[in-house]
């Protein structure tokens, strides 16, 4: 079963590139979580995926200090969602429906970030434990979330 969990219901068997189908299948559940229960939905789910990732996580990687296996998939999900909830704030405050700009970007920035991984989010992985196996998915996904709120208020502030 933590297997199931950590794979994200085996996504994360997927080859090549596991992280990215991780990542992807969480768009489409988090954007379809968005559209169809609403953002306050997504934002428990994400913070429930989260705090089961870490659980999950630990166990799946006891035992075997420093491993980080590319099939555990479900930090993803959790990275990939905190990005989604920044577009899906926006979009729930001026009442309407996430459209795909900000999805979109929200998906890249997080992949981008998460292959990259830049100042806090290589700290993270570097820990070598299941901590930061998820922890650089979320500071990934911070920073996704921060930059494609900084894309949209360009688009829309400077460039219209």
């Amino acid at each position: 079963m933590i297997n199931f969990i950590t794979t994200f219901l085996y996504v994360g068997k997927l080859r090549p590139a596991p992280g990215t189908w991780g990542s992807a299948a969480a768009l489409v559940l988090g954007v379809t979580i968005d559209r169809f229960l609403g953002f306050p939905v997504l934002v428990l789910a994400t913070a429930l995926v989260t705090g089961l990732g870490f659980w999950a996580v630990a166990r799946d990687l006891a035992g075997r200090p420093g491993e980080d296996p590319s099939e555990i998939v479900i930090d993803e999900v959790a990275g990939q969602w905190l990005a989604l909830l920044f577009p899906a704030a926006g979009f729930w405050l001026r009442d309407a429906p996430m459209v795909w700009p900000g999805w979109v970007a929200a998906f890249v920035l997080f992949r981008l970030f998460d292959i990259w991984k830049p100042w806090l989010v290589g700290r993270a992985d570097r820990r070598h434990d299941p901590a930061g196996v998820m922890l650089d998915d979320l500071w990934a996904g911070l920073f996704a979330g921060l930059c494609t709120l900084v894309a949209a208020g360009l688009y829309h502030g400077l460039m219209r």
